[in-house]
């Protein structure tokens, strides 16, 4: 890809109107880098070449947190001082590289004020779709909202559902945008009957939720999500499947009659 150019491009004019607290320009600044084409960055190569084998983009820590550092314009490169190799990609394809190894992208660290940094839960955003995430940073916490009859109903299907081994739930604040209530689910099966089947079990139980009241889903196996990663350190099941297991009997003693344990004389 050339890197060459002089207009202005949507990363970096975005990029121009985020300030401290204006969560609506940071989120349009994550829009312009999920845009393929318009949301091309100039990633920093600590060694190799553009499209080589052993290329490998640089790597910075901010509050113990990894980022790779990227530029938003040919204007910008030359204006960093950055004299090894790059690579121009879009947005898109940087999210996806970075993201599961818990890294984030820091754009222009060598302009005024030190640039803007997008942390990997965004850059998971970007990934995944936008919309289909909420914006953070999150405000998390227990439901103060009292809905006994949902959770009840929930339960009891989820008792129905075998699939299913335990739920939580969380109160969601994001960024922008509605708070929400947020159910985890632990499941022991994800074959497609079982999604289907707590699918169903969702559908059968949510017409208890009061009017107006949002209500989504989180799988607790997703190691990327940052509302399953509070529910598993913070909030206790309000269903779980094997602590309402009943005991098991206790084997007979071995004796007269019966065999030792394991079965075996």
């Amino acid at each position: 890809m050339s890197a060459s150019g002089t207009t202005t491009g949507q990363v970096e004019h975005m990029l121009r109107q985020v300030t401290p607290g204006r969560y609506d320009a940071y989120e349009a600044l994550l829009r312009a880098l999920a845009t393929p084409t318009s949301g091309q960055v100039w990633m920093l190569l600590w060694q190799g070449q553009a499209g080589s084998p052993d290329a490998q983009y640089g790597n910075m820590e901010v509050d113990g947190y990894g980022y790779a550092p990227c530029v938003t314009s040919a204007q910008e490169l030359s204006a960093s001082g950055w004299n090894r190799s790059y690579e121009v990609v879009d947005g898109l394809e940087a999210a996806r590289a970075l993201y599961p190894d818990h890294y984030g992208l820091w754009l222009n660290p060598h302009a005024p004020g030190g640039g803007v940094g997008v942390p990997w839960l965004d850059l998971r955003r970007i990934a995944s779709g936008l919309d289909r995430q909420p914006a953070g940073p999150l405000s998390l916490s227990e439901p103060a909202i009292e809905i006994p009859q949902f959770y009840a109903l929930l339960a009891q299907n989820a008792h129905r559902t075998p699939a299913v081994r335990a739920l939580r739930r969380a109160w969601v604040q994001p960024a922008l945008g509605a708070p929400y209530l947020a159910i985890g689910l632990d499941v022991y099966d994800t074959s497609p009957p079982a999604v289907d089947a707590v699918r169903a079990m969702m559908q059968q139980s949510v017409g208890a939720v009061p009017d107006g009241l949002p209500v989504s889903t989180v799988a607790m196996t997703d190691a990327h999500d940052p509302v399953a990663m509070w529910l598993r350190a913070r909030a206790r099941p309000f269903y779980d499947r094997e602590a309402h297991a009943p005991a098991a009997a206790p084997a007979p003693a071995g004796g007269y009659g019966y065999p030792p344990a394991g079965g075996r004389y």
